[in-house]
């Protein structure tokens, strides 16, 4: 069998990545996205002293989960006064690299809502201006930094857009555990069951290769063995170091086969019940991974080469592992019945992410 894997994002890692900047922008001019309590952090007053006069403007109104409504402001602003900026620098986690990604992307117009016409397939979006996008991740898990994905909540249309183009890839990725001490536990936490999910989800994929399979064994070890120990010691450089290198494994597996049913599921999670992503995209997790033991002997092989245990216990040991963190495993802990929570498997085995999963279907037994 013949593996295609394709990756073109140059990742700086490492303490002290972030005063790479000045270099990996190479005299272009930046605006900085990131989150509104960067300045409180002291962060955007470091990234002022790192850019210079490199930097054009900050834009720090940045929400979590981008939202439609909240972003087509700010877009029309960036594409209308920041003509000169060559470069997105964004800082942050998901949310801030996410947002980065819809703004470096315009067509003649400038309008945001040509662009979200385009996600929603009303009408085609052909980007005819883009920046490069420098993405510098504050949390371990998103993934963003490595992938062209971004994802855009259309809540009052109850809907979730993806915006996937050949201009959305980063150029760089700058990877630098220091920008992780001030996490607080539970971003630590979601963040890091996020990227769990992700390497677990390129393994019960039907994309799945050699390569991504690789990184995702490494990056679930990893996790499982650190993750516990970062909870208890936030302040250890060298965890957030491990926890930062694991999740980047994790990005660099998914981005090539995307993710799978968890990730379907926790869409819905997300908009109706108002689960922060990581927790709705892991609490599934043992489940799905009951549903994927044997489906396919090579994908078992590879599962039970990253978890470390033989299938029959697997699922018992991932739920155990994701309940000592506090996090519960079953849809009715979080106010879905039996009924709604087939119905929702039902209907994300059928998107587009849910396609990608090798299992069909889900037993009902585990819904509860």
């Amino acid at each position: 069998m013949n593996a295609h894997y394709f990756n073109p994002v140059h990742s700086v890692y490492g303490a002290g990545a972030l005063s790479s900047l000045p270099e990996l922008l190479d005299g272009r001019r930046a605006a900085v996205v990131t989150f509104p309590e960067a300045r409180a952090l002291g962060l955007v007053a470091r990234l002022e002293a790192v850019l210079g006069d490199r930097l054009a403007c900050v834009i720090d109104c940045i929400s979590p989960n981008p939202d439609v409504q909240e972003l087509s402001q700010t877009y029309e602003d960036f594409w209308r006064t920041c003509a000169e900026v060559e470069v997105i620098v964004a800082v942050g986690g998901g949310s801030a690299i996410d947002t980065a990604k819809a703004l470096m992307v315009a067509d003649e117009s400038g309008r945001f809502d040509a662009l979200v016409s385009g996600l929603a397939g009303e009408k085609p979006f052909t980007p005819t201006r883009f920046k490069r996008l420098i993405a510098v991740p504050t949390t371990a898990g998103t993934g963003s930094e490595v992938t062209p994905w971004a994802t855009i909540w259309d809540r009052a249309r109850q809907k979730k857009h993806s915006l996937h183009l050949p201009q959305t890839w980063p150029e760089y990725a700058v990877i630098d555990p220091e920008l992780m001490l001030s996490l607080p536990a539970s971003v630590t936490l979601q963040s890091g069951l996020d990227a769990l999910s992700h390497a677990l989800e390129s393994i019960w994929n039907v994309n799945a290769n050699p390569l991504s399979d690789t990184m995702a064994c490494s990056a679930v070890h990893e996790i499982l063995a650190v993750l516990p120990a970062l909870m208890q010691q936030p302040q250890d450089l060298g965890l957030r170091g491990r926890m930062a290198l694991a999740a980047l494994q994790a990005g660099m597996a998914f981005s090539n086969t995307k993710t799978a049913l968890a990730h379907s599921i926790s869409y819905e999670m997300t908009l109706r019940y108002g689960l922060p992503h990581g927790i709705a995209c892991s609490f599934s997790l043992p489940m799905v991974l009951r549903s994927a033991i044997g489906q396919r002997a090579d994908r078992d092989a590879v599962l039970e080469r990253a978890l470390g245990a033989p299938l029959a216990e697997a699922p018992e040991r991932l739920e155990r592992f994701i309940e000592g963190l506090g996090v519960k495993t079953r849809f009715g802990d979080y106010g879905v019945s039996a009924q709604e929570a087939r119905a929702m498997v039902l209907h994300a085995q059928g998107g587009a992410r849910g396609k990608n999963f090798i299992g069909r279907p889900t037993p009902t037994e585990t819904l509860t």
